[in-house]
């Protein structure tokens, strides 16, 4: 699902999200999710309710803290978080690595039995192979993600003793950065203060330049010191690379951050770059707060601003028009507004801190159908202007085609399809996109369609069926699919399904 032309903001691998029910019962509301997307997009994300949609937004945004798998975000490299588990993992390369080394051990013996099996068999036991290799690929990826080929090094001592002096120096980086942030924020302020009568403050804006400027100079300090112990590593590398395992490796090496690994304090720093819009326009924004306050409070919890800056009202009227909301409306409370209105200042709050990747959970399902399409426009609009990254969840495949560049079809936890937005309307693949499409109502004089109901109950996810999980609604069901998952496979150009009855008139 990787493109050379457009560059990948968040890749999640295996994401799953199961909530503990008691006595080792779960709901498995996201059951191994793969995707990219991409910057700049909008992923449209489409399915039942209940299917799991509202639960995967959050869960990348880590509001909840996901069960297994990896949530890359490439927004912001290693180094300028410096997060706590690259130092984890670099200060136990060589336990982690004889883990890895069983753990490999273990799923090569599996292989070679399971091949021996008959057919019947190996259906019985594909679940568990997969689990196998599983294990075996995460514990790779945990050190390789980080060091890439070095795991090949005889010796990994020299290896840890270098990472660290990175990891030291980009830690150092970080708290450089924020206190730039905060100086920055107050010389700000000063020079607003001040902007009528610059001499009348000029020692002051000076000083706060100056604070500026000297944390400025210390960070371009570790930056070349960075860049030299950098180049020490790669001259470590080259000894390696005579080892056939060195260039495979080496291709795992990961620069984005794992979400998933992050500290709630570390999360928190990301937050200003991951938003959310909320279904619910009025539930969501605090009765008690006006709408200056609602908007401000994100600026203020990451340090855009003091509290009683003077520039902040100038800030939140700036959002607010963005968002069509009338400057004399700073005042008032959420109860004063319409439900359009309201999710108007719902995208205000979210967007204030420039964020770069927002999850629109079912932004427009709560308003009525004239007001939907101006919300939609608005967020068109925003993502052009502000260059913004959307996952748009929603159960109406009428709605995320006008606004969606790629659709992702959900069910029970899973993604079952995956394509171009047009693409999916022209070209289903899997039944149950069929049966989505089949059910949407038109306005079309067309005798040859009629609309088609998709019978029967979504599974609990807290026991689905074996196999495939749609197969007790497919019409095109036989007994592999309830035996075994179908595998995720592309089967056009950029067009991803898992089905065992892909719609061959539809290739």
């Amino acid at each position: 699902m990787q493109s050379n032309e457009k560059k990948v903001l968040l890749s999640i691998r295996d994401l799953k999200q199961w909530f503990p029910l008691g006595k080792g019962i779960y709901n498995k509301a996201n059951d191994g999710i793969s995707i990219d997307i991409y910057e700049g997009e909008t992923f449209g994300l489409v399915g039942e309710s209940g299917c799991g949609k509202s639960t995967l937004g959050r869960t990348i945004l880590q509001v909840y803290k996901q069960t297994d798998g990896r949530t890359m975000y490439y927004g912001q490299s290693i180094d300028e978080l410096a997060p706590e588990y690259v130092r984890h993992t670099i200060k136990n390369l060589e336990p982690m690595r004889k883990e890895l080394l069983k753990l490999e051990e273990k799923r090569d013996k599996f292989i070679e039995e399971y091949e021996k099996l008959s057919d019947e068999q190996k259906i019985e036991k594909t679940e568990e192979l997969r689990l196998v290799k599983k294990e075996a690929y995460d514990a790779l990826y945990d050190i390789t993600s980080v060091v890439g080929g070095f795991i090949v090094a005889d010796d990994l001592k020299p290896v840890t003793e270098q990472y660290l002096k990175i990891n030291d120096l980009s830690r150092k980086l970080h708290s450089l950065s924020l206190q730039r942030d905060d100086k920055n924020v107050i010389l700000a302020d000063i020079e607003y203060t001040y902007k009528d009568d610059p001499a009348k403050g000029e020692a002051k804006i000076e000083s706060a330049k100056k604070a500026v400027s000297d944390i400025e100079s210390e960070m371009e300090k570790v930056r070349e010191q960075l860049k030299e112990q950098h180049a020490v590593l790669e001259k470590m590398r080259e000894p390696l690379r005579s080892d056939p395992r060195f260039d495979k490796y080496e291709q795992w090496k990961d620069d984005g951050i794992d979400l998933a690994r992050l500290k709630n304090e570390e999360m928190r720093q990301l937050r200003k770059d991951l938003q959310l819009i909320f279904q619910d326009p009025y539930s969501s924004l605090n009765p008690r707060m006006s709408v200056g306050q609602i908007i401000g409070e994100g600026l203020l919890a990451h340090n855009f601003f003091k509290k009683n800056s003077p520039r902040m009202q100038d800030r939140i009227l700036k959002v607010m028009d963005d968002c069509g909301l009338a400057p004399y409306f700073v005042h008032r409370y959420p109860h004063q507004f319409s439900g359009g209105q309201r999710q108007r200042i719902g995208i205000a709050r979210s967007l204030a801190t420039n964020p770069k990747f927002v999850v629109c959970d079912e932004a427009v399902s709560a308003l009525d159908v004239s007001i939907q399409s101006q919300i939609i426009n608005l967020l068109s609009d925003l993502k052009d202007q502000q260059h913004l990254t959307y996952l748009f969840i929603t159960h109406d495949l009428s709605v995320v085609k006008y606004i969606s560049d790629r659709i992702g079809v959900m069910y029970l936890g899973n993604m079952v399809e995956l394509a171009e937005s047009q693409e999916i309307f022209d070209h289903p693949l899997h039944p149950y996109t069929e049966a989505l499409l089949g059910a949407i109502p038109t306005t079309d004089v067309d005798q040859s369609r009629e609309l088609q109901v998709l019978e029967g109950d979504i599974p609990s996810p807290v026991n689905p069926p074996s196999g495939c999980k749609f197969h007790t609604r497919c019409k095109y069901c036989t007994d592999i699919c309830t035996k075994v998952a179908p595998e995720w496979q592309e089967v056009r150009e950029n067009h991803f399904v898992a089905c065992h009855h892909i719609l061959e008139q539809n290739l």
